[in-house]
C-alpha cells in the first residue's frame, strides 16, 4: 500500500481494528452468559439485547467515522471514533446492569455519530466548493473540527 495513502488512513484503521476486538469481546461475554444461563436466564437476556444493540449502530459508527475521515481529516474522526468506543463499552456494561444504566451511554453516543455525520456533511460540501466553485477551505474547517471534536468531551 502506497505509503500515502497510510498515512491518511491510519488514525482510522487503528480505531477501526480496537472496534473490532471489542466487538469480539462482546460476543464473548455473551456466549460465557449463555452457557451459565441455566443459572440467569434474565442476565443472558440482557448482555444478548445490548450486544445486538450495539451491533445495529456498528455499521453507521464505521460508515460515518470513515467517511469523516476521509473526506475532511482523520485525527478528529478517529479521537470522535475512541470516544464512541468507550461510551458503547460504558452502554454494554451499564446495560449488563439495569437498563436505565445504559441511558447517558446511548444519549452520548447519539451526540458523537451527529457529529461525524456533521464532520462528512462539511467535507463534502467542502469538496464541491472546491470543485465547482474554486474555494477550497479545507483548512479553516479542519481547525475548527479539531477544536470542536474537544467539546464532545463536556457532558
Amino acid at each position: 500500500m502506497d505509503s500515502v495513502v497510510v498515512e491518511h488512513i491510519y488514525l482510522l484503521v487503528i480505531v477501526t481494528i480496537i472496534s473490532v476486538l471489542q466487538n469480539a469481546f462482546f460476543a464473548q461475554k455473551v456466549e460465557r452468559e449463555g452457557k451459565a444461563s441455566n443459572t440467569h436466564p434474565t442476565a443472558f437476556e440482557r448482555v444478548s439485547c445490548a450486544n445486538r444493540n450495539c451491533m445495529d449502530a456498528y455499521p453507521t459508527f464505521l460508515a460515518v467515522m470513515w467517511c469523516a475521515g476521509l473526506c475532511l481529516n482523520q485525527a478528529p474522526a478517529a479521537f470522535a471514533g475512541i470516544l464512541y468506543l468507550m461510551v458503547r463499552q460504558k452502554y454494554f456494561i451499564g446495560y449488563m446492569g439495569q437498563t436505565c444504566q445504559s441511558t447517558p451511554g446511548f444519549l452520548f453516543g447519539k451526540r458523537v455519530i451527529f457529529f461525524l455525520i456533521l464532520m462528512c456533511v462539511v467535507g463534502i460540501f467542502n469538496y464541491l466548493l472546491a470543485r465547482f466553485y474554486g474555494d477550497n477551505y479545507k483548512e479553516y474547517v479542519e481547525t475548527i473540527t479539531s477544536a470542536a471534536s474537544a467539546l464532545l468531551l463536556i457532558p
